[in-house]
């Protein structure tokens, strides 16, 4: 399958099971008698080994079967991960969006901080060792021949040793950091690899075909590629050649594409307030809890009195009897489960002098549907509480961040969709389906999933504290690091291939 200086790679058929399945034999063969080579080899072998055993409990990443060494070479037998790599799917299919540059980031980013999580750095993270696997279409992060163990980090012997082992070590040029290059990696070192390869995906050109900046060093690749400010701004970050200016975690690059619509709806919304304010003398405040003796003041007066208990999401504009929205367009995701969600701005239409509007005048709450759902997400909202979308078909649906809090999705169809750190608190969940669904960091705490299909569904990082699981289907589903108790678990439907809370598989 693959030939380099240490070794080769093979496919091979495992004759001691039922129907001979497909593994990958990774041998490594030092062309040297020189015993110093032979022993920085053997440490590289074992150390890889040690650490696939330790990553390869996460569905997107190789499973370790067995190491052996015979006749003083080495070999690793991984699961064989059938599907083309993006470097292959690229040349194949052409490049990605910046909707599927979204999408990309949301799906790999919680791969990369599971492998931080323990303590391991790829360090060569490229298209080329990212699969898209057939069996479900989920990203499988491969190679891990130059990964670097933070914690029992090896030390040659020998200062040639050491050389040996860090030249081949240390990545592939174009996608790893000046300071990878410098043998110093660190966790945000995968990050920057992330970005160029975000970068290829986009424009199909390496950072050799591009070219850099000659004054900092930087892939020059603005104008080569037509995306919004936002993602502009976040891989920027990922792509600064000084390490402190760089984002450092994978959670941060999380953290900031859940951002980015908010603050461009926010931006938005400023822009429309201030419109609004100089067009108009008579602009009003109303939030619903105002006392009726101050609504009417106007808004730049010193005694407009508002309620401290005026919740956010209830102000909205008035500009001379004509309905103004005002941060209307942004809502900001849930961070960390936790959702701080500007609804978007009612609307109200009569005289701004008519304090006793009657309710009929009152706009009609939208009616959602797929593609209203969808085209309000793309304009930056996030918030979604407490709606009536039962049987909504949202199949492979894009929406990380999404907040659901309280919202009636029963029979909801959302298999494939993007829904990372989602918001489903306290939603009726039950008898959905979630076949394949990306769950991870997404809150589903005192959710009702009975009945639901979540089977292929990654729910890294999920938290499913208090949640109904009375028939749902998880099978094959890997709960090694998602909040669920062994009580939950009782009356919902597992199987051997279910990966409990506790790292075992089918039984806690």
């Amino acid at each position: 399958m693959g030939k380099g200086g240490f070794g080769a790679t093979f496919g091979a058929a495992d004759l001691t099971l039922p129907g001979t399945p497909i593994c990958v034999v990774k041998q490594l063969r030092p062309a040297t008698d020189d015993p110093q080579i032979y022993k920085m080899a053997k440490e590289l072998f074992e150390r890889e080994a040690q650490t696939l055993g330790i990553v390869g409990n996460h569905p997107q990443v190789p499973r370790l079967l067995d190491y052996f060494e015979q006749n003083q070479e080495f070999y690793l037998v991984q699961e064989y991960v059938k599907g083309y790599n993006l470097h292959q799917e690229v040349k194949k299919s052409g490049t990605l969006s910046e909707a599927g540059i979204k999408q990309f980031l949301t799906e790999l980013l919680p791969i990369l901080q599971y492998i931080h999580s323990q303590k391991v750095i790829h360090r060569d993270i490229k298209p080329a060792n990212l699969i898209r696997s057939h069996k479900d279409r989920k990203l499988v992060l491969i190679d891990f021949g130059a990964v670097k163990n933070q914690v029992n980090s090896m030390i040659a012997n020998s200062s040639s040793a050491q050389t040996a082992l860090t030249a081949f070590a240390v990545g592939t040029a174009g996608f790893a950091p000046p300071e990878q290059m410098a043998m110093r990696p660190v966790y945000a070192s995968d990050i920057y690899a992330v970005g160029v390869t975000c970068i290829y995906l986009l424009t199909g050109q390496t950072p050799k075909d591009i070219g850099c900046d000659p004054e900092t060093g930087e892939i020059a690749w603005n104008n080569y590629v037509r995306i919004s400010d936002s993602l502009t701004k976040v891989l920027k970050k990922m792509l600064e050649i000084t390490v402190k200016h760089r984002y450092k975690s994978a959670q941060e690059v999380l953290d900031a594409m859940a951002m980015a619509p908010y603050d461009e709806g926010m931006q938005q919304g400023m822009t429309t307030m201030i419109t609004g304010f100089s067009s108009s003398a008579s602009t009003r405040i109303n939030t619903g809890v105002i006392n009726r003796s101050t609504q009417s003041q106007s808004f730049g007066q010193p005694n407009t009195k508002i309620s401290s208990g005026m919740p956010v999401s209830a102000i909205n504009t008035e500009v001379g009897g004509t309905v103004s929205t005002s941060m209307g367009a942004g809502a900001m995701a849930p961070v960390g489960n936790v959702g701080y969600n500007f609804a978007p701005i009612a609307r109200r239409r009569g005289s701004s002098s008519n304090n006793n509007a009657s309710e009929s005048s009152i706009k009609k709450p939208t009616k959602w549907n797929p593609k209203t759902i969808l085209m309000a997400y793309e304009k930056g909202r996030r918030d979604f509480a407490q709606q009536e979308l039962n049987d909504l078909d949202l199949n492979k649906a894009f929406l990380p961040g999404i907040n659901f809090y309280e919202s009636k999705l029963s029979r909801a169809n959302l298999q494939g969709a993007e829904l990372s750190r989602a918001d489903f608190g306290r939603a009726n969940l039950s008898q959905t389906i979630m076949k394949n669904a990306n769950l991870s960091d997404a809150y589903l705490g005192y959710a009702d999933l009975s009945g639901a299909d979540l089977r292929g569904a990654n729910l890294f990082g999920a938290n499913l504290k208090y949640a109904n699981l009375q028939g749902t289907n998880l099978c094959g589903v890997d709960l090694s690091s998602a909040q669920v108790t062994e009580s939950q678990l009782a009356s919902a439907k597992t199987n051997w291939r279910t990966v409990m809370p506790n790292g075992k598989r089918g039984s806690w």
